[in-house]
């Protein structure tokens, strides 16, 4: 039986963490004392008792040193606004996630394709198998600030699964949370697959399995369709879809479409990262407080993302941010090269070196460090309260092989 959609009730976020109640009441207590950045800026050093403190917060600790990323060190400017000894400036945060106890680390995202398992079929095809399972999971998006999340696979984004062109995919999806969940896939695929009421949308406790066709090779975006889906998506039900183009059948652009390949020796060539801009509405008011790529606010402030500039970067990005219209994606002291959708294999903009995109629109960025100097170079959402708020980070480039 299919299952029935919920109410738009907060219920089941009564697992908020006591600082977030905090949060909630400063917030009810008017702007003046709770703004989004106050929330987070005050951080774990308390500002006012409007501060997100979590019961975790003894354990996180003061910023290390991460080489030049450590602007606390840099030489004074005397044109520089004040930034108060804190990295990145006066919008920031202190102390660190445990990644260990979320049980996934942002940097390891990047890179962390689910390729699933696979068999022959009898017509000679690859038929491919993933497992997925919605879990509920509460996890920390910055330092002592805790989120109720509804998970695949146990992280947010979900698991960056890939296939290529033309293989037959099977998803085996368990719903193990306490709501009805699907996994609706945006691509090409029959309305009994789609994800929606009585086409995969299933209750706690049950199982559906998903079958199509890889098609359109692209970088594609899968989530929950399960209402009220703003609030669905918002809590983390959401992750990339890759599938990448057979050579074969685009001999023109064979070369192209066999670096895209995982696993080829074209591939192996480039750095492929694997990005999810989101952002979480820590007190439920409808805006959110934390922005991200992979789910923690600055985690790549805080270690930055080494590059070997020797070899081409790939990024499949991706914008799941809920409430916010648009997100963005810039990149300092270059420029590059993109895909809409990647379902293209010439890009659809060249030379660019700032793209948006709307809520589910998801590209690939192509670019090369190879004639600049080696140093951290910034990449960021132009939205100045985005990464104010946790969307900001490095490429750590340097040398490359065997340097």
């Amino acid at each position: 039986m299919p299952a029935q959609t919920e109410k738009p009730s907060h219920a089941a976020e009564s697992a908020v963490a006591p600082a977030q109640r905090d949060a909630r009441q400063a917030v009810a207590a008017g702007p003046a004392s709770a703004s989004r950045r106050a929330l987070l800026v005050g951080g774990l050093v308390a500002a006012g008792g409007a501060a997100v403190v979590a019961r975790q917060a003894q354990a996180q600790t003061a910023p290390a040193a991460t080489g030049a990323g450590n602007m606390a060190d840099m030489a004074a400017d005397p044109y520089a606004a004040d930034t108060g000894g804190m990295m990145s400036g006066n919008m920031t945060m202190v102390g660190r996630v445990d990644h260990a106890r979320n049980g996934f680390d942002p940097t390891a995202m990047l890179t962390d394709w689910d390729t699933g398992r696979t068999e022959i079929l009898p017509d000679g095809r690859t038929l491919r198998i993933f497992e997925v399972d919605a879990i509920d999971m509460e996890i920390e998006i910055a330092p002592g600030v805790f989120f109720p999340a509804w998970t695949f696979n146990g992280r947010v984004p979900g698991p960056a699964l890939r296939a290529k062109e033309g293989e037959r995919l099977r998803i085996i999806f368990r719903n193990l949370g306490s709501h009805p969940h699907s996994m609706h896939f945006h691509g090409i695929h029959s309305a009994r697959m789609d994800g929606i009421t009585g086409a995969g949308l299933i209750g706690p406790g049950e199982e559906f399995v998903y079958e199509f066709d890889a098609k359109p090779f692209g970088c594609h975006l899968y989530h929950c369709h399960a209402l009220p889906l703003k609030r669905h998506m918002h809590k983390g039900m959401y992750g990339l879809f890759v599938v990448d183009p057979d050579p074969a059948l685009h001999p023109e652009f064979a070369d192209v479409a066999a670096s895209r390949v995982l696993g080829s020796p074209e591939n192996a060539q480039w750095q492929e990262l694997a990005m999810v801009m989101n952002a979480f509405d820590t007190n439920f008011d409808g805006a959110n407080e934390v922005y991200a790529v992979n789910t923690i606010g600055m985690a790549f402030m805080n270690a930055p993302i080494k590059i070997d500039k020797s070899r081409p970067v790939r990024i499949y990005l991706m914008n799941a941010t809920e409430f916010d219209p648009i997100n963005s994606f810039h990149l300092h002291g270059n420029f590059f090269d993109y895909f809409d959708t990647g379902s293209q294999l010439v890009p659809t903009l060249r030379t660019v070196d700032v793209i948006m995109q709307c809520q589910a629109q998801r590209g690939i960025l192509e670019f090369s460090f190879a004639d600049h100097e080696d140093g951290l170079y910034m990449f960021h959402a132009h939205q100045a309260e985005f990464t104010e708020l946790g969307w900001m980070g490095f490429f750590d480039v340097s040398g490359g092989r065997g340097e």
